[in-house]
């Protein structure tokens, strides 16, 4: 396991420069490399957008976070998943790319629900702030998601399970880090 600083890629995703993200995923799978690693992963949905860039220059190869969530709902019959997650991953074609693979359809939510979702991750989730009005928030887009026949929920941020699971989501969840945990655990078993 290795990371550079949160700080280290905000500086990077802030200005859009996800040829800077690839570096210090770069540099991270290089030294896991030298440890002997088989393979890697990335818990982060939000800098799987530098996965363009790191694949064709990394010694090992990646599971990608969203093929892993594709997988997993297409195994359980869901057709249309709503996302949720930062700003930058949601805008993006990190999930609508893996899930189109498989047939699947999604659904974004509204702009102004990404930004505040968005500030809710980086202003309360990640300093372990959460408040019961964060919590009606999720619950709230979610639903509109619900109505807009979406049959689960991507939790495409490895904070968002702090406060939505399946016990208090209009939808089924699909946690995104915990999927790609246990996939990379069935991976490793098989290699060896």
């Amino acid at each position: 396991m290795h990371t550079h600083s949160l700080a280290e890629y905000m500086r990077c995703i802030d200005r859009g420069d996800w040829r800077g993200v690839s570096e210090l995923m770069l540099s991270s799978a290089d030294k896991l490399a030298k440890t002997g690693a088989d393979f890697l992963i990335c818990p982060d949905n939000t800098i799987h957008q530098a996965l363009p860039y790191v694949e064709p220059q990394s010694q090992l190869p990646w599971l990608h976070i969203a093929e892993v969530v594709a997988t997993q709902a297409a195994e359980k019959g869901f057709r249309r998943l709503g996302l949720t997650g930062t700003r930058w991953l949601v805008e993006s074609e990190v999930y609508p790319e893996k899930l189109a693979a498989r047939g699947l359809t999604w659904m974004r939510p509204e702009q102004t629900e990404r930004e505040e979702i968005n500030r809710i991750i980086f202003e309360e989730l990640v300093y372990g702030i959460f408040k019961p009005e964060a919590l009606a928030y999720f619950q709230r887009v979610i639903g509109l998601m619900k109505d807009g026949g979406c049959d689960a929920v991507v939790l495409g941020c490895t904070e968002i399970p702090l406060i939505v699971d399946d016990s208090n989501s209009p939808l089924p969840t699909l946690d995104s880090t915990r999927l790609l945990a246990r996939a990379a655990l069935r991976r490793a078993v098989e290699q060896h």
